[in-house]
């Protein structure tokens, strides 16, 4: 059988896509000294109509309220501190969203405005009203324009999303069949610097292993949170849930016209042949994780390669407190974490029978309402352990 290439690769990503989430960053729709460039928004407005108009749900993952909001303040160097970045993002937030609204409103659609915290996709319940709310955002011919709530967010990992990417591919978790298009000053990944002259373009990625997370050059400056690292993580989210992504030049002009018409342009990543679905996808890149669990070699092996339940004989610690139907981080000896999962019994209980073979639980708890601490139904890998 003929190997497909690059060329039928990317025509088969884009066809089968019923969604689309395009994830702009600041530096591609704000200018050098910092404010909004609204010929760029104007034509990112009206591609993603365009996109629209075939039928494909369509949302727009946009950065540039802080970028926005130092630009109408005249300030040259992004704020250091929380309150004053939670301050700019409001302030800029008005002129971010008038400038999609005029412009989607010239296409014959509206802008709706979606702000979000980590914790609004972190309880099962919040994630699919997210969900629901996008799919009805599109019945009513708009196009949702997604931010981090930056004005309201904290600073701790707990709490936020630490840039769009990755908030961008949790977004596309939610979204049926969808492709994730990740708008960059960087036309794509490169086997080297970006910049250096015998660097090329890599067109195809297939597996992102560690020799591609090695190609991550980031590059800092005042206006952007986000660089190469985060856009390979986002990469990986979004392939494990089995969706394709691309980095893309996000200052050509027509840049999402030509990923639309086969045209060859920056780099596509392929999902793995087996990818997450359901409620273990909410387990693996959104839910809130509350406990930590550390397994011996032998649970670590019935689990990783051989698709078991955990059973409480094969936990060798357990850190809380949580509750009975928490999700757990699950390590192992040597504190890698492996994988995540819905527990079923509290933290109090785990601690008493660790170690413990399935029959001697409820001589130790009074009861034995499930034989293993994690069905393998509720449990999503996020490492792969060598053999």
């Amino acid at each position: 059988m003929d190997t497909p290439t690059t060329e039928a690769l990317r025509l088969a990503a884009i066809d089968n896509a019923r969604s689309v989430v395009v994830k702009v960053g600041t530096r591609v729709i704000t200018t050098s000294d910092g404010k909004l460039d609204r010929r760029r928004i104007d034509l990112l407005a009206k591609q993603l109509c365009r996109i629209a108009d075939t039928g494909r749900q369509t949302v727009m993952v946009s950065s540039g309220a802080v970028g926005a909001g130092m630009g109408k303040l005249g300030l040259e160097q992004r704020p250091s501190g929380l309150a004053q970045l939670q301050a700019v993002a409001a302030i800029g937030q008005t002129d971010l969203m008038q400038a999609y609204e005029s412009s989607l409103a010239n296409m014959g659609r509206h802008a709706s405005q979606v702000l979000l915290t980590a914790e609004d996709l972190r309880r099962r319940s919040a994630y699919l009203n997210v969900r629901n709310a996008l799919i009805q955002i599109h019945a009513y011919n708009s196009i949702a324009i997604i931010n981090e709530n930056d004005s309201v967010a904290v600073s701790e990992l707990m709490t936020t999303f630490g840039d769009n990417d990755r908030l961008a591919a949790q977004v596309a978790g939610l979204l049926p069949e969808a492709i994730l298009i990740i708008l960059s000053d960087i036309d794509g990944l490169y086997d080297g610097p970006p910049d250096h002259p015998n660097s090329k373009r890599i067109d195809l990625v297939k597996t992102i292993d560690e020799s591609v997370l090695a190609l991550a050059q980031d590059q800092q400056n005042n206006h952007s949170k986000g660089g190469m690292s985060s856009k390979l993580e986002a990469a990986q989210v979004a392939t494990l849930h089995g969706q394709s992504m691309i980095i893309a030049p996000g200052r050509d002009d027509t840049v999402l016209d030509k990923i639309f018409s086969d045209t060859p342009i920056g780099t596509l990543f392929l999902p793995p042949e087996k990818s997450i679905r359901g409620r273990r996808r909410w387990i693996r890149s959104a839910a809130r994780v509350d406990g930590r669990l550390v397994l011996d070699a032998g649970a670590v092996v019935a689990v990783c390669k051989h698709g078991r339940s955990l059973l409480a004989i094969g936990i060798t610690k357990s850190s809380g407190p949580y509750d009975q139907g928490s999700v757990v981080s699950i390590h192992d000896a040597t504190g890698k974490e492996i994988a995540r999962g819905l527990i079923n019994y509290p933290s109090t209980e785990v601690e008493q029978i660790i170690g413990q073979p399935s029959d001697n639980i409820s001589e130790i708890l009074g009861h034995r309402p499930y034989e293993n601490v994690v069905h393998r139904d509720n449990l999503v890998l996020t490492h792969q352990v060598d053999s």
